[in-house]
């Protein structure tokens, strides 16, 4: 399965409370930051390409300082894309080839509808708040409003992830609103997986 969200909307407290239910994650913004962490071929491509005043003192990635540069530039986040998505695709698949085959496996993905992945996923879950409260949660992270403001603007419209959307989970009220709806998707994942199971592995007729 797919999840997925705008920048703010919380996607980050659904994925981590779908795994405490059982659920088995692949976050993509992990997996991000791990091609290029410190020592990757990653890194290396992305500072040959924007520069070596990206790196950090200890030799990591600036990512502040390389966000203030693709948030604003579609070309150069176009760049930074054809150097990691490669990357990023390539790692995901090896860590699902890992995973369980009969686990509810879901992949966090900020950007899936702006990929147009949807197609890739046999159930699409969007996670939204009203664009307000969005941006009070990110303000709170210490993002300042022009930067959420302008990331928000590079992402797909809610009415584009909803179009996307096989469920919606509304993350605009409490953490015990959120939990109470949480718990009826996983019922529903559940019921969706065991249905899929018998149809793939229907009972021996009985002689």
């Amino acid at each position: 399965m797919g999840l997925t969200g705008g920048i703010g909307s919380g996607k980050s407290a659904v994925s981590a409370r779908l795994a405490a239910r059982g659920a088995l994650l692949i976050d993509a913004d992990q997996i991000a930051r791990d091609v290029v962490a410190q020592g990757t071929p990653g890194l290396a491509a992305v500072l040959a390409e924007f520069g070596a005043e990206l790196a950090a003192p200890d030799g990591s990635l600036d990512r502040p300082a390389l966000g203030r540069i693709v948030f604003a530039d579609a070309a150069a986040r176009g760049r930074l894309e054809a150097i990691i998505h490669p990357l990023i695709r390539a790692e995901t698949g090896r860590r699902i080839a890992q995973l369980s085959s009969d686990g509810i496996v879901l992949h966090d993905v900020p950007l899936l509808v702006e990929v147009h992945a949807e197609g890739n996923y046999d159930l699409v879950l969007v996670v939204e708040a009203p664009r307000e409260l969005r941006l009070v949660r990110l303000e709170g992270r210490g993002l300042p409003r022009d930067q959420a403001l302008a990331r928000m603007a590079t992402q797909a419209s809610d009415e584009q992830r909803r179009a996307a959307a096989d469920i919606v989970i509304d993350n605009g009220g409490s953490l015990d609103e959120l939990d109470a709806r949480l718990d009826e998707v996983w019922r529903e994942l559940l019921a969706r997986r065991d249905a899929r199971a018998a149809t793939e592995h229907p009972p021996a007729a009985t002689p």
